[in-house]
């Protein structure tokens, strides 16, 4: 028999990794020369002077954020052309050398303070390519410029959540240089020990598009040919293994053989609009609310963590449209899971328990306590009942992953008006949180049974809205 899971099951989140997954919901704000010249991103030689916004107001921005749901928020610092927008030292290529509140503009410092006044998380996201910097493809060289960049937004503009690092290589373009991820990754963790090293870097990985598309199943600890380790070197993928867009990269199925695993969990990230940064003719592209809201289950809903891009137009605001939609989703959101109809208004009741981990614990949200069944329970279930019928759609489950992710199947039922019980849901992997959307229910008694799991599991939280 195969136990590569129970390898898998040695595998915890780093601290980082666990703030990271709580923030659930964020934006990547796309801004830069691209904006004002309708291009889907830079060449390296648009003029600075072409940055010109009217009326930016970053406040504007993170207020819609909040309102949206969002729980922080990630911005473009450097894109593929290489134009900075903070005043650096690195580069005349930056909004110093635009018209822009005459040169003396720093809009990284005017997002990074936006989000700490509406209390979101601040992250960066930096390009290594540059389509304009003359060291790019020289090796050293460029690695020192790059250094020296992310040297500055490290240490000049606050707490730093997440570093979002691009892979993309210039593959358009006769300058290609070897990145020293190693390097990168180093200067990160003695500058922003707490920031998560996104996309290309060792703590989050990527879904595998930008489309959206989720998988039913998604694992945390996942093969170690997956990710990179902190020296920038990667574990050797199996022939036909490795691919972040694989359906199935977590079960024990894909998984069958290996013995190295991390911890990686997934980032889901696309647009609003058909594009990354604003383009007035993509309008007619934005995503309508119900869309958002799919998305929100199968991602937040599905142990991911949500990217979505925002772009603000060339006055330096978000267009109408997509705010609108935003600000519906986010009161849709909080209307669906506001309270808890499992804490107050029920009794939970546990097939086994150990002592320090009871099944009442789960009703609410205080870190570090959970439900632990014990370990010759071979069926656990949990048992809530209410004093009424009540009414409910969204059943929320959330692992404690401080110890591992190891639920892969369980049902839940309901005791129906005739006393008989009937299946309302099955699912999969739990992690991080599942959101179990049902048809609108009313019941006075369900029963979740944990029919598969890795060696133990810890039911950190039920919601029942």
């Amino acid at each position: 028999m195969d136990h590569a899971y129970q390898f898998a099951n040695r595998v915890r989140p780093s601290a980082r990794q666990i703030e990271w997954q709580k923030t659930e919901f964020y934006a990547l704000v796309s801004y830069g020369l691209p904006v004002f010249t309708s291009a889907k991103f830079g060449g390296g030689y648009t003029s600075p002077s072409v940055f010109w916004p009217e009326n930016m107001d970053t406040d504007s921005w993170c207020e819609l954020a909040v309102n949206a749901g969002m729980h922080g928020l990630v911005f473009t610092c450097k894109h593929y052309d290489g134009f900075c927008l903070w005043p650096t030292a690195q580069t005349d290529y930056s909004i110093k050398y635009s018209k822009w509140m005459d040169g003396e503009g720093d809009l990284v410092h005017m997002v990074a303070d936006s989000c700490r006044k509406f209390g979101l998380k601040f992250g960066i996201y930096v390009s290594p390519w540059d389509m304009h910097e003359k060291t790019y493809g020289t090796g050293a060289a460029y690695d020192d410029y790059f250094c020296g960049l992310l040297t500055e937004l490290l240490t000049n503009y606050g707490d730093i959540f997440c570093v979002w690092l691009d892979g993309i290589c210039g593959t358009n373009e006769t300058r290609v240089q070897k990145y020293d991820w190693g390097r990168y990754y180093q200067l990160i963790r003695s500058l922003a020990p707490n920031a998560v090293i996104s996309f290309m870097g060792p703590d989050v990985r990527w879904s595998g598009n930008e489309n959206g598309v989720t998988r039913s199943e998604e694992w945390s600890p996942v093969p170690a040919y997956y990710g990179v380790y902190e020296d920038g070197t990667s574990e050797p993928a199996p022939k036909k293994a490795g691919d972040t867009m694989a359906l199935d990269i977590g079960s024990r199925k894909a998984i069958k053989g290996q013995e190295k695993f991390i911890w990686y969990p997934c980032e889901v990230s696309l647009p609003i609009r058909k594009h990354w940064f604003f383009d007035e003719d993509d309008k007619y592209s934005v995503k309508t609310k119900d869309k958002l809201l799919t998305l929100y289950y199968n991602t937040v809903g599905n142990n991911s963590c949500l990217m979505l891009g925002l772009s603000p137009n060339k006055r330096g605001v978000i267009d109408e449209v997509d705010t609108q939609i935003l600000t519906a989703f986010g009161k849709e959101i909080k209307l669906m899971f506001n309270g808890n109809i499992a804490d107050g208004r029920a009794v939970i009741t546990a097939s086994s328990e150990v002592s320090h981990a009871k099944a009442e614990n789960i009703k609410t949200t205080v870190m570090n306590t959970f439900w632990r069944p014990e370990e010759n329970d071979k069926t656990p279930a949990l048992h809530i009942r209410f004093k009424e019928d009540e009414p409910f759609d969204k059943i929320v489950l959330s692992e404690n992953i401080a110890n591992g992710q190891h639920i892969e199947a369980f049902e839940i039922l309901y005791l129906n008006e005739k006393g008989k019980w009937k299946t309302l849901y099955e699912g999969t992997t739990v992690g991080y949180k599942r959101i179990c959307s049902i048809k609108p229910i009313k019941c006075r008694e369900l029963k979740i049974i944990f029919g598969k799991y890795r060696d133990f599991f810890e039911l950190s939280h039920l919601q029942i809205n």
